[in-house]
């Protein structure tokens, strides 16, 4: 890669620096890229790891896109060759500001440049460990912090007690809710896709086959209710992962292997959520859940653990239930198959409303620009 002094233009720019664009992160690049659409400012986004690929390019709503094309193990350390890379690509433009996301990238940015920083943590316990409070401390001056939740908000705040509130603050991940219910496939459709019975009563799960997902509470609460849930009923999880051997034991364990489909990884799973009757999401200490923001556009009722970000997504709209407790989770999945077509109806305009009026891309666009730590840096949009 190679940059160049610049600076004809007096062209204000946002340097956007992402670790990856793997997963979900490319949608992040793209949500924090769309809230300079209409400004004076234009964005660079800029990934450490992952190789050119135009997709990624057309994805990420950004003016302009540099991929650095580090591999994981060339980036450990002091990260000496990423800080010039990034110190070369500051003065390019005339950033009026950084933003970055995980910890990894905030680190060199605070190396690499002079400009102010605002640190977007998408996980619980970034700063639980003190070399990292340490060089937050460092940094406090040109630093800001959010969470993509305000449960991640909350646990950046304890571990940094002595920042003003201001400094750590909450901007909820979003979606474009035109744009993916656009492209989410008809119930039908979508259970052909599957490979689902096209007449089951069908609840879904979307992500890693890991601990912190639990779906080992999922199953276990299916197996409960299934004896009083409508006939063929089927539980679809979709997701790979270490412990699937261990989830299909489970399931065999407790008499339900033939109602538990494991589908494995589905590429695009956001566009398959109206095959599902009902998403249930059993994570622990989700830090947001964009799954259950996909599930709210395709009008599926949902029910997840009261904990994480998922409560703040869920609350008021859907069914909570503690974590690990797989008797709820049953009485919740039994609640739900006993509404009818109307309250269905009903609960899907509740949450059409919710997610334009909490998560959509011009919600939270109003919600940023009246950040305070926003104005002393860019003053109005």
């Amino acid at each position: 890669m190679t940059t160049s002094e610049v600076t004809e233009t007096d062209q204000p720019w946002v340097l956007q620096f992402c670790h990856g664009y793997d997963g979900p992160f490319l949608d992040c690049a793209r949500q924090y890229a769309s809230l300079f659409a209409g400004t004076r400012y234009k964005v660079l986004t800029v990934f450490l790891t992952g190789a050119p690929d135009p997709l990624v390019v057309s994805g990420c709503a950004s003016d302009e896109v540099i991929f650095l094309n580090y591999r994981s193990k060339d980036i450990g350390g002091l990260k000496l060759r990423a800080i010039r890379d990034l110190r070369a690509i500051a003065r390019t433009r005339l950033f009026a500001l950084c933003i970055a996301h995980r910890f990894k990238p905030l680190y060199i940015a605070c190396l690499a440049t002079g400009l102010p920083i605002i640190g977007v943590s998408h996980a619980f316990g970034v700063y639980q460990r003190w070399p990292r409070r340490l060089f937050a401390q460092a940094f406090r001056r040109r630093l800001s912090l959010l969470g993509v939740s305000e449960a991640v908000r909350d646990d950046i705040r304890r571990c940094l007690s002595d920042w003003p509130a201001e400094r750590v603050e909450a901007l909820h991940n979003r979606i474009d809710v035109e744009q993916l219910q656009a492209t989410q496939l008809g119930r039908q459709a979508a259970r052909e896709a599957l490979q689902l019975p096209a007449d089951a009563w069908i609840v879904g799960n979307v992500g890693r086959l890991h601990p912190d997902k639990d779906q080992a509470t999922l199953v276990r609460g299916f197996a409960r209710a299934l004896p009083q849930l409508p006939a063929d009923s089927v539980l679809a999880i979709l997701g790979s992962g270490r412990l699937e051997d261990s989830l299909k034991g489970l399931a065999m364990e407790l008499g339900v292997s033939q109602q538990v489909l494991f589908l494995g990884q589905v590429p695009e799973a956001k566009l398959y959520f109206k095959a599902f009757d009902v998403f249930a999401l059993s994570s622990d200490h989700e830090p947001f859940g964009m799954v259950l923001l996909e599930a709210m556009a395709a009008g599926v009722l949902l029910i997840a653990t009261a904990c994480g970000g998922a409560r703040e997504v869920v609350e008021g709209v859907g069914v909570l239930f503690p974590l690990a407790d797989d008797r709820a989770l049953s009485q919740g999945l039994l609640h739900m198959a006993q509404l009818d077509s109307t309250q269905r109806l009903a609960c899907a305009q509740i949450m059409q409303e919710r997610l334009v009026e909490r998560f959509s891309d011009a919600a939270i666009s109003r919600r940023f620009w009246a950040l305070p730590m926003i104005a002393p840096v860019l003053g109005g949009n």
